[in-house]
């Protein structure tokens, strides 16, 4: 009698990642019991699944039948017709100051949808409700729905966690963090359409980093790490102001932050991190170029889910007590540089000669490398032991910058170019 068939593992036969990092933080608190009545999908799963769309949204459903503080509404729909859907926590009082977040943009990057499900539990039945004070979350559970539900153990490797992740790009295979200026994704379109319609004092887009192994767990960062922003005013409130207080939040809840190192060479860590311009096709950029405050939350991938959930919930929350405490502050900053007109925009530019700054005890892990039989080449294998080393920072240099014109003259023909243009905020437009 042959033997019965086996059905192909979803799994990886073996763990392919380096030991982790031991932590535990007083963000664990955040975590509520296994018997509570409003548990997320992932504590009950011990974070190690994530919940799919309809149980997202149905939680949602919930969550809103049974608190005036909350709403559930659509606000578009995907390559494949799925609906897209905010979240708006409020104390309905009139016009008020919006906080926008958004996670799932890369949808195996999905430490924002969590920590933004328990958030939104603790404003509406956690005694939280004061973050809304001043000012309105909107809050995006998955913007790329359609490659979200692309679930495969495969997808994402290198993060610790979920065990099933979705798919980077969207039905149409466009990554959408690469689609704001030309905006060929209707999941674009449609997050372009809500900035317009908020006009947030804030907008916070949550992901994972890949790069090199690191005691960093939540780092995050701002238009050409605000060096090189289009936007000064705005730009100077998030460096000093936003940057301090997020990470005086997350120390004090047992995480180590820092603003995301972009690595110049993840073979060769101590090479530097890189500061650069961003263009608009970026969240960051593309926020930037429209005078509004946006951060994008790099959590580092080789963390426990777990841990990277319960620092982006730290950093929201934080985020929307500082935006309520500060919004006059923000609206003022948003106004200037919108009166602001650049008369160049700088288009090309390179490393800069020497380093710009340095971090003198980078908080890094030790590795060694091996001959891989698979590449065929050195590989490194990180060592889980903490290290500290001087890190040269890389800025850039303007090699190129051209003069905007008054106005822009497009041949009827070009009508793919003028669909783009007219649609409300296009960075070509200003803000």
């Amino acid at each position: 009698m042959p033997a019965a068939a086996t059905a192909p593992s979803r799994t990886p036969a073996r763990p392919v990642l380096p030991p982790a990092l031991p932590w535990t933080g007083a963000s664990e608190r955040l975590v509520v019991a296994a018997d509570h009545p409003w548990i997320t999908p992932a504590e009950r799963a011990g974070f190690a699944t994530t919940p799919g769309y309809a149980e997202v949204r149905a939680w949602l459903d919930r969550l809103a039948a049974a608190s005036p503080l909350i709403s559930v509404e659509t606000f578009g729909t995907t390559s494949e017709g799925r609906d897209l859907v905010f979240v708006r926590a409020s104390k309905g009082a009139g016009q008020r100051p919006v906080v926008l977040v958004q996670a799932g943009i890369h949808a195996g990057e999905i430490d924002g949808k969590d920590a933004g499900l328990m958030l939104l539990r603790d404003i509406a039945m956690g005694g939280k409700a004061h973050l809304l004070d001043r000012v309105d979350l909107v809050f995006v559970p998955i913007l790329n729905i359609d490659g979200h539900e692309r679930t495969s153990a495969w997808n994402f490797p290198a993060l610790r966690g979920p065990d099933q992740k979705g798919y980077q790009r969207n039905a149409r295979n466009i990554n959408l963090n690469r689609d704001y200026a030309k905006a060929d994704a209707p999941e674009t379109r449609a997050i372009i359409t809500l900035l317009r319609r908020f006009d947030p004092i804030l907008y916070v887009d949550c992901h994972v980093s890949d790069g090199f192994d690191m005691q960093y767990d939540i780092t995050f960062t701002y238009a050409g790490w605000g060096r090189y922003a289009r936007h000064r005013a705005t730009a100077d409130w998030l460096e000093d102001r936003f940057g301090p207080a997020v990470t005086a939040a997350l120390e004090r809840a047992g995480h180590v932050p820092a603003i995301y190192p972009s690595p110049i060479d993840t073979r060769d860590p101590a090479k530097g991190i890189r500061y650069a311009p961003e263009g608009p096709r970026y969240s960051t950029g593309y926020g930037d170029f429209i005078g509004v405050p946006t951060v994008l939350v790099e959590n580092h991938m080789l963390k426990p889910y777990r841990q990277r959930v319960l620092g982006t919930y730290v950093l929201l929350e934080e985020a929307i007590r500082l935006a309520g405490a500060e919004a006059p502050r923000i609206v003022a900053a948003k106004a200037r540089d919108r009166a602001s007109r650049p008369r160049t925009l700088l288009t090309k530019w390179q490393p800069a000669a020497a380093p710009i700054g340095w971090v003198d005890q980078f908080k890094g892990v030790a590795f060694d490398t091996y001959r891989s039989p698979v590449t065929g080449r050195d590989e490194q294998r990180w060592l889980a032991r903490p290290i500290t080393f001087r890190m040269p920072i890389i800025g850039q240099e303007a090699t190129q910058r051209v003069t905007l014109p008054r106005a822009w003259w497009i041949p009827p023909a070009q009508a793919e170019v003028i669909d783009r243009l007219q649609l409300p905020w296009h960075p070509l437009r200003g803000a």
